[in-house]
């Protein structure tokens, strides 16, 4: 696929406004989970660790699968990747409703939401970058101010909600509302170059030999038949040991045309899968090779070694902090607004700061070290 040059605006003014409601639909329930952390522990009655892990997982499988929700969207793209996640979030969130107990929810709200972010959080991400390159701090600050609004704006409509309708009609909502995922991921147009041609598709039988993993030589479709009726005689040698000479001399004359024209078509076919399958064996291994190499820049480990830092130390707060302001006898109505909401604003204006700074040239940005 052959993309433009970024037009920095346009309709990518559009997808900044679409990828900044996709994570905000997306992001807002799993970031405010400590307000669904205290309904579970009272509703199921099991100990703070085991419930912890509903939160923890819908926050962590997400990063986890990161290379393979990488492979998703690069291969069927960021709007149906988004479109198809948009329903596992929703999914998840109204199947958690009906949790008959703690480990439902770690498969509904723990794998399949947090799936589902991740999924959604890498096709926003890599279409942005596709539409923005001069401004492309700024809008991945905005879009990334997703997930901080929706954690302030979700703990007040869930702990709302749960007074209302009850945690079984708060998840419920919550699902429905998410359904808008996928109108925004609808609106996700890839950029493509609509002036040049698209690009020949490669065939197999022009495929270099480099791109195979095994150098064999291949067998021509004569040879192949030849094998084939071979084998066809010798098996009637095996049945009838007496005519196999006579079966031997007569077996050219006896297999017709729509025998051979059969033989021949699944040699092709055979060969064609062949090949396919080690044309993606090889592109497999490739695409695995490259990010490590990725480690040997000093840049790339010093930043994964600090979001690594930081998602384990920056996500207890938000699980916990609701239970903790309980264990102290805080009581809800001391405060107007869930203590969780007080992140959300800090990591909005943040979020939102860092973004305007990465386009200046006065600062380094990444890909000047890499």
């Amino acid at each position: 696929m052959v993309f433009r040059k970024p037009p920095d605006g346009g309709w990518g003014l559009v997808i900044v406004v679409v990828s900044f409601f996709t994570q905000f639909l997306c992001y807002g329930s799993p970031l405010a989970v400590g307000v669904l952390y205290l309904e579970w522990l009272d509703a199921f009655g099991e100990g703070k660790g085991k419930t912890a892990w509903v939160g923890s997982l819908a926050n962590g499988i997400g990063w986890l699968a990161s290379p393979v929700c990488s492979i998703c969207v690069s291969s069927f793209g960021a709007r149906p990747v988004a479109i198809f996640s948009g329903f596992m979030v929703a999914g998840g969130l109204m199947m958690s409703s009906f949790a008959p107990n703690i480990y439902f929810l770690y498969d509904s709200y723990g794998i399949l939401v947090g799936l589902g972010c991740g999924l959604l959080y890498t096709a926003t991400v890599t279409i942005m970058c596709q539409y923005f390159d001069k401004r492309r701090g700024l809008a991945l600050g905005l879009i990334s101010t997703g997930s901080s609004v929706g954690l302030f704006i979700h703990a007040a409509l869930q702990r709302e909600l749960i007074k209302r309708c009850g945690l079984k009609g708060c998840l419920l909502i919550v699902g429905a509302l998410s359904l808008n995922i996928v109108a925004c991921g609808s609106l996700m147009r890839p950029l493509e170059s609509s002036s040049s041609p698209p690009p020949e598709k490669m065939c197999v039988d022009k495929v270099p030999d480099q791109c195979f993993v095994y150098h064999e030589k291949e067998k021509t479709v004569e040879e192949n038949i030849s094998i084939l009726e071979k084998d066809y005689i010798d098996e009637k040698c095996v049945n009838n040991v007496p005519d196999c000479k006579q079966e031997s001399i007569l077996s050219k004359s006896s297999i017709n045309v729509n025998e051979k024209d059969i033989k021949k078509k699944v040699v092709e076919q055979t060969n064609f899968c062949k090949q396919l399958a080690k044309r993606k064996w090889q592109l497999c291994l490739t695409y695995w090779k490259e990010p490590m190499v990725l480690f040997k820049n000093k840049v790339f480990s010093a930043l994964f070694v600090a979001i690594l830092l930081f998602d384990i130390g920056g996500f207890p707060p938000s699980l916990l902090m609701e239970d903790v302001a309980r264990s102290a006898n805080i009581s809800e109505d001391d405060y107007y607004m869930p203590l969780i909401s007080i992140i959300g604003i800090t990591t909005t204006v943040g979020k939102l700061i860092l973004g305007i700074l990465a386009d200046f040239k006065l600062v380094l940005r990444l890909d000047a070290g890499v």
